[in-house]
C-alpha cells in the first residue's frame, strides 16, 4: 500500500471515529450538551483533526446520513449474492436498526439541519443506501419480477422517499413505536404492488 492510500485510509478512519463518537455522545447526553472536546476525547483525536474534517460541531449534523450510508455499506458487505428481495428486506431492516440506534432526537436533528440548509440535496444518487436499493430493483427488473411499468431508479427513489416519510412519522411520534414492523408492513404492500 502506497503512502497516499495509507493517508487516505487514516483520514477516513479519523472522520468515521469522529462521527461515531458524536453519535454515541449525542445519544447519551443530547447534542447541545456535547462539546467538540468531548467528541475528540471519545474519538481519540485532537481538536485539530476534528477541524480538519468538520467546520463546526453543527457541521456534524450535515454528515449524519453519511454515517448511515457507511453503516449500511459495512453491514451489507458480502450480501451481494442474496436474492434481490432478501437483500432489499435486509437493507430496510438495517435502515430501521440504524435509525432506532441513533434515537429519534438525533435523527430529528439530522433532518432539521437538512431542512435548514438551502443547498441540501433531497436525494443524492451517490448515496450508498439509494444505490443499493436501486441495484436490487435493477436485478428484479432484469429477472422480470419488477413490473415494466416502473423504472427501477424511479422505484428506488419512490421507496426511499416513502421510507424516509415513515422515519419522519416515527420522529413525530417521538420514537414511540418500533420502526421495522412499520417499514416491513409497507414493504410487503410495495412488494405486491410493484411486481410484474
Amino acid at each position: 500500500m502506497d503512502y497516499q492510500t495509507r493517508r487516505q485510509l487514516q483520514s477516513d478512519h479519523t472522520r468515521r471515529a469522529i462521527l461515531d463518537a458524536a453519535a454515541k455522545l449525542t445519544k447519551e447526553k443530547g447534542f447541545e450538551k456535547v462539546s467538540v472536546r468531548d467528541i475528540c476525547r471519545c474519538a481519540g483525536v485532537t481538536t485539530g483533526a476534528f477541524y480538519h474534517h468538520f467546520a463546526s460541531k453543527e457541521d456534524l449534523l450535515n454528515q449524519g446520513f453519511a454515517s448511515m450510508d457507511a453503516f449500511m455499506e459495512r453491514t451489507l458487505e458480502g450480501s451481494e449474492t442474496l436474492p434481490p428481495l432478501e437483500r432489499l428486506e435486509k437493507l430496510l431492516r438495517l435502515y430501521a436498526a440504524f435509525m432506532e440506534d441513533q434515537g429519534w432526537e438525533t435523527v430529528a436533528l439530522y433532518y432539521g439541519r437538512r431542512l435548514a440548509d438551502p443547498a441540501a440535496e433531497s436525494m443524492s444518487p451517490s448515496r450508498y443506501t439509494l444505490r443499493a436499493m436501486a441495484d436490487c430493483l435493477n436485478t428484479l427488473a432484469r429477472q422480470g419480477i419488477l413490473s415494466p411499468d416502473y423504472a427501477p431508479q424511479w422505484t428506488a427513489e419512490f421507496l426511499f422517499r416513502h421510507f424516509r416519510g415513515v422515519v419522519i412519522d416515527w420522529i413525530l411520534h417521538r420514537g414511540s413505536y418500533p420502526l421495522w414492523p412499520r417499514l416491513n408492513q409497507d414493504y410487503q404492500l410495495f412488494n405486491k404492488a410493484f411486481r410484474a
